[in-house]
């Protein structure tokens, strides 16, 4: 070794080498298995099975809505979602029906985020049979049901100007999405199952260090300068969605969170683990929030959501496993079952 050290050629050949074993090393494709139990993980997986995003249109800008009625018309729809609560929250101009939340604080920058409930999708998988209710219904119906649930108010009338606009946009959105077809980013991700129970008291750590500063200490939100929206809403407390909204089950809501909170997050450079994520979700979901009766949700028990909290169940697991986990025994007998 020390005599190749003082070899002038030899020196030049071992750096050559290591330089090309470092561009090698550093150039080398991204496994999906460098990402094992992540959402970017869940993200490979899906790029290799469904449709590019691109493909239903929601790179579609704001300026490409077309002119004219049906253009005014979207235009509407797009800022009903945005700032819902200028016409429906306590103060709204249209009606008094929602608790001041907008639409797009689940369903990000209007509805186009990937990963977090866009609406690509949307009003080509309907008309449905709801699960939930039990009964088909229309794209509009679901629409209007969210103003109770996740806005924690009354349904308006599907045939009024507002949830036409709705409709209007989001089906300019997904105008080129078919009805069955899967769609890359199209939810939240789905994490995997952890080992134990999400926990609250770690999640509330989890809280005060990431989340607290934009939310408020007591889930309160932040109010906009308005005084009629929130800039960033409530996650618990009167003002907030329900215990019947979809984000009241952790599997929902600790995936939006993975991909995208806290501020700055994506699906693609998340900023907490997968057990942080479960944890501040049963943090959050542990907080009192407006109730809602749910006893006719789910006719048939085989169809319920594993994390819905609320029995009964086709199945002898607790309450509070339903709610907090660990899912994988209750997921392993429903398949034994099917």
């Amino acid at each position: 070794m020390t005599k190749v050290s003082h070899d002038p050629i030899s020196v030049s050949l071992l750096l050559v080498v290591a330089i090309v074993l470092l561009v090698s090393a550093c150039s080398r494709p991204v496994k999906k298995d460098d990402y094992k139990g992540s959402a970017v993980n869940t993200a490979f997986k899906a790029a290799q099975k469904q449709e590019n995003i691109a493909d239903a249109g929601l790179q579609l800008q704001t300026r490409n809505i077309p002119a004219g009625k049906k253009g005014d018309l979207i235009r509407y729809g797009r800022q009903l979602i945005a700032s819902t609560a200028l016409y429906f929250g306590p103060k709204g101009s249209v009606a008094h029906i929602s608790n001041g939340m907008n639409c797009q604080n689940c369903h990000l920058d209007a509805g186009t985020r990937l990963f977090a409930n866009n609406f690509a999708g949307f009003t080509a998988s309907y008309p449905k049979k709801s699960v939930r209710s039990g009964m088909v219904i229309s794209a509009s119906m679901r629409i209007s049901e969210c103003f109770e649930r996740s806005l924690n108010g009354a349904m308006p009338d599907t045939g009024t100007k507002e949830i036409k606009a709705i409709m209007a946009y989001m089906q300019w959105l997904g105008k080129n999405a078919k009805k069955g077809q899967a769609l890359f980013g199209n939810t939240t991700p789905r994490l995997k199952f952890m080992d134990n129970a999400a926990n609250p008291l770690s999640g509330r750590a989890v809280f005060i260090q990431k989340c607290r500063s934009c939310h408020g200490a007591n889930g309160e939100g932040l109010l906009a300068a308005d005084k009629q929206s929130y800039s960033y809403p409530p996650l618990w407390g009167a003002n907030s969605y329900n215990d019947g909204a979809g984000m009241y089950r952790i599997g929902n809501l600790a995936g939006f969170v993975k991909a995208n909170m806290p501020f700055g997050a994506t699906y693609q450079s998340p900023q907490l683990t997968d057990k942080e994520c479960w944890d501040v979700a049963a943090y959050i979901n542990s907080q009192p929030r407006p109730h809602k009766d749910q006893h006719k949700d789910y006719p048939d028990l085989r169809q319920k959501p594993i994390d819905l909290p609320f029995g009964p169940y086709a199945d002898g697991f607790t309450a509070r496993q339903h709610k907090y986990g660990p899912f994988g025994p209750i997921q392993q007998f429903h398949h034994k079952k099917v």
